[in-house]
């Protein structure tokens, strides 16, 4: 993730709501998509101080009521109170029960996380408000009292409240034997089933199956049956990026599509870092494949040093590069929205 600048010079970052230097106000921008100080106009209308935006706008309701976002909404939404991520939302946990609000403030940081990442990789975003694309929505649910999963389906994504727990997270991780386990990468998994439904499956079908095979044979419910029953396929490694991967074509997509997200997002903070040699040419995937691991040993040294767990735990040998070069290629696809309009 980028970093950018207060109008005081100071640094700020993606989830920053105020300048720790100047004390100013500062949001996320919907028409320049930066962090700037917000310059107060009275009668609760703010100005972006980007000199080449100065948009109008309004503080998102979610930040004013719940300090659970950083954005703004253009003041010409005059029917807008959320900002475009958070009116995404379609449940979220019951705030009157003592630890949720603080759940829900994580959640929220990782989803808009996860979101930014995907819109600067040239993805549409379905707006329900609109009923372009295919709609996104969100809810976030607790275990009351059946059991809730989290996944997705046909737009919706569902996450379990108890993955915003850190401690249950990571007794989840280690139960399951994953690498990694994080809000973001939940976020950006089921996002790869979001995209699946809406630009693979329509558009680029039989280059997927070469790819990752026939979601079709078997059926997902038997291949999620085989797979907890006898774990993941023998030799995974050479042909997936991750054990869960190896389950299913869908699976082996979304895990695919996180894993590129990740890349993407870790190449471009590095590029906030001069002294990190990572400026490359945005449509060139080797190049940045290239400069991603390069990133992945050295980070993953610095993290060995003091105990914790690879940022970068996966392989890259050639069936899984193939895999992420499909994912870089998907802002190309042509993907008509139910209005008429297009957008790559």
């Amino acid at each position: 993730m980028q970093t950018f600048r207060c109008q005081c010079g100071h640094k700020l970052f993606f989830g920053s709501s105020f300048c720790v230097s100047c004390h100013e106000t500062v949001g996320m921008c919907p028409t320049c998509r930066q962090v700037t100080a917000l310059k107060s106009l009275g009668d609760d209308t703010w100005q972006c101080t980007n000199q080449t935006c100065g948009q109008q706008v309004k503080l998102c309701r979610n930040r004013v009521d719940h300090k659970a976002c950083n954005c703004t909404v253009a003041i010409e939404e005059n029917d807008q109170v959320l900002c475009t991520y958070c009116r995404l939302n379609q449940v979220i946990p019951d705030l009157s029960i003592d630890g949720n609000l603080v759940k829900w403030r994580r959640l929220e940081a990782a989803k808009r996380r996860a979101l930014y990442g995907v819109e600067s990789n040239g993805l549409p975003i379905g707006d329900p408000s609109r009923n372009d694309f295919l709609p996104l929505k969100f809810e976030f649910k607790e275990d009351d009292p059946h059991p809730v999963s989290t996944g997705h389906a046909s737009g919706l994504i569902t996450i379990n409240l108890k993955e915003a727990d850190s401690v249950k997270r990571e007794q989840t991780r280690v139960e399951f034997g994953e690498p990694q386990r994080t809000l973001v990468g939940h976020f950006r998994h089921e996002l790869g089933h979001y995209y699946w439904d809406m630009l693979v499956e329509p558009a680029k079908l039989e280059a997927f199956r070469q790819l990752f095979g026939n979601e079709q044979d078997p059926t997902y419910a038997d291949a999620q049956t085989a797979y907890y029953a006898n774990g993941p396929k023998p030799n995974w490694q050479s042909q997936y990026i991750s054990a869960y991967a190896s389950m299913h074509p869908w699976e082996d997509f979304a895990e695919s599509f996180a894993s590129y997200l990740d890349m993407t997002s870790i190449v471009s903070t590095a590029q906030s870092f001069p002294r990190i040699n990572a400026n490359v040419p945005p449509d060139d995937f080797d190049a940045w494949l290239k400069v991603y691991r390069e990133i992945g040993v050295m980070a993953n040294e610095f993290n060995r040093d003091i105990g914790l767990l690879d940022l970068v735990p996966e392989v890259f040998n050639k069936p899984v590069i193939e895999k992420l070069r499909f994912m870089h290629d998907l802002k190309d696809i042509r993907v008509q929205s139910p209005e008429g309009s297009s957008s790559a």
